[in-house]
């Protein structure tokens, strides 16, 4: 993928002056060897930070390293002051971990109090106003804070995006899908860039491109891609011209922005005119780590981007869109071991999917608009989605949104695609998420969720929800346990 941060690691070693540097040091070269064992990159800074002056020849070293994501390891109590410091002046993401102590039969010169140190340490962030990583238990081991400092480069890989982001979108947000339309002031709280455009600049630019002779190597990028699926050849000039479009796009109005996504409105419109459905393109995006929503969902876009960057993974959009009916539940009991048949739903979208994620994925026509847009004949201006069956698995819904008022809040459910034969169309599959009933009532309609969900194809949750912790969003929603009530849950229902 090629619209994603590459993270660079580095790691800053601190030490209070009253406990031997060297013990702060060789942990440090412990923690930095136990990560190259683990294949986890990291530039090791040999200036130790006891005081201020410390903290500007680090700051020094990680600028010529080119990090991007500091860790700040506590080997010893450390200096409070100085090593909240240098995450402060760090332009980058950062996080906080401590030494444990090693042996019983080295706890006199070789105790390093940095389990008391940390505490020391989140009073002065909390003076200075700074959200770092603190990973759920901060102090271990070298093999044990190496696994942290993992967890820490998906994270930072959030941040990162985000900090260098420009959002495109095209249309007004539709009458009919007012739950896509949110207030965008909450994205440049977040410092990404937008940048909303007419229906007829898309228009005007896809038509420009009519002849673009980049179009026959697309297009038998298109024929390579789809093999045996490629039901409908005649279509693939029209979404070849669509996809040069969208990415001269790019190159055109990027700006000082590093990294872009689309949302655009797609429907009814759009077919008239352009005469295609455009999932298809947007699916091949998606696969490049370039999300593009339909409906102009600006947050679904960047909730899929916020999913792309945590998993290193192609995301994709769905409806959460159908319930599952209990004949096809009962007729699937062994693979729907474990769950109710309230934990299921279908998540569904036109035919958006990357095709790496979609089983005997093939070029179709979108049934819903062709019953709308041109009933009683053959597709033609409806032809364009990618559909098939979406591949059993591990899956992370997640969504970021901007509330009415001008607000930022999230969820995360962790659960997975069943090997169900959803008997549907578009790209559909059967979800599974534990306790998703009480979940769909309390987070989703309680809090105003739209209809629209991202989907990480692996558990992430644990990602998701530290990088919307590090962005300020207070109010991160998961999927309750049944001995956990949500706030206005009926404790008699």
């Amino acid at each position: 993928m090629v619209n994603i941060p590459q993270v660079k690691l580095g790691i800053v070693a601190v030490s209070r002056d009253c406990f031997p540097i060297e013990l702060s040091s060789k942990r440090r070269e412990a923690v930095v060897a136990a990560c190259r064992k683990k294949g986890i990159e990291i530039c090791e800074i040999r200036t130790t930070v006891e005081n201020e002056k410390d903290v500007l020849k680090a700051l020094e070293e990680l600028k010529e390293a080119g990090v991007n994501a500091l860790v700040v390891y506590l080997g010893n109590f450390g200096p409070e002051g100085p090593e909240t410091m240098l995450a402060q002046k760090f332009n980058g993401p950062s996080m906080y971990v401590a030494a444990a102590e090693e042996t019983e039969n080295n706890l006199i010169e070789g105790r390093g109090d940095a389990y008391c140190g940390m505490l020391n340490a989140s009073y002065n962030m909390g003076l200075r106003n700074l959200r770092p990583y603190i990973p759920e238990f901060p102090v271990g081991t070298a093999d044990e804070i190496a696994d942290m400092i993992s967890d820490f480069k998906d994270i930072a890989r959030v941040i990162l995006g985000l900090s260098k982001l420009k959002i495109f979108s095209f249309g007004p947000r539709p009458q009919d899908f007012l739950a896509c339309n949110a207030p965008i002031k909450p994205l440049y709280d977040l410092g990404i860039e937008i940048m909303e455009n007419s229906e007829l600049d898309l228009f005007e630019s896809f038509n420009k491109h009519e002849r673009d002779p980049r179009i026959h190597d697309v297009v038998k990028e298109m024929e390579e891609e789809l093999g045996d699926g490629n039901n409908y050849p005649g279509i693939l000039p029209k979404l070849a011209q669509y996809e040069i479009t969208l990415l001269d796009w790019i190159e055109n109005n990027i700006g000082a922005s590093e990294y872009v996504i689309f949302a655009n409105k797609c429907w009814p419109a759009f077919q008239t005119q352009f005469g295609f459905v455009p999932c298809y393109v947007n699916s091949r995006l998606a696969a490049r780590g370039i999300p593009v929503s339909c409906e102009t969902d600006i947050y679904g876009s960047l909730s899929e981007y916020i999913i792309t960057c945590a998993t290193n993974m192609p995301a994709t959009l769905l409806d959460i869109n159908n319930t599952v009916p209990a004949d096809m539940y009962y007729n699937n009991k062994d693979k729907f071991e474990g769950y109710k048949l309230t934990d299921l739903f279908m998540g569904f979208h036109c035919g958006n999917t990357p095709k790496c994620h979609v089983k005997n994925a093939a070029m179709k026509y979108q049934l819903i608009m062709h019953r709308l847009l041109e009933p009683d004949k053959e597709p033609d201006i409806t032809r364009g989605t990618l559909e098939g069956t979406i591949r059993p698995g591990d899956i992370t819904l997640f969504r970021l949104q901007g509330t009415a008022d001008c607000m930022l809040r999230s969820y995360v459910a962790e659960g997975e695609v069943i090997d169900v034969d959803p008997r549907s169309f578009g790209s559909i599959g059967v979800f599974a998420v534990k306790e998703m009933a009480r979940f769909y009532r309390h987070v989703l309609i309680a809090k105003r969720y739209p209809h629209h969900t991202g989907v990480a194809f692996k558990h992430a949750g644990k990602v998701l929800f530290a990088a919307m912790k590090m962005l300020g969003i207070e109010d991160v929603s998961f999927n309750q346990p049944a001995s956990m009530l949500y706030k206005d849950e009926n404790p008699f229902a």
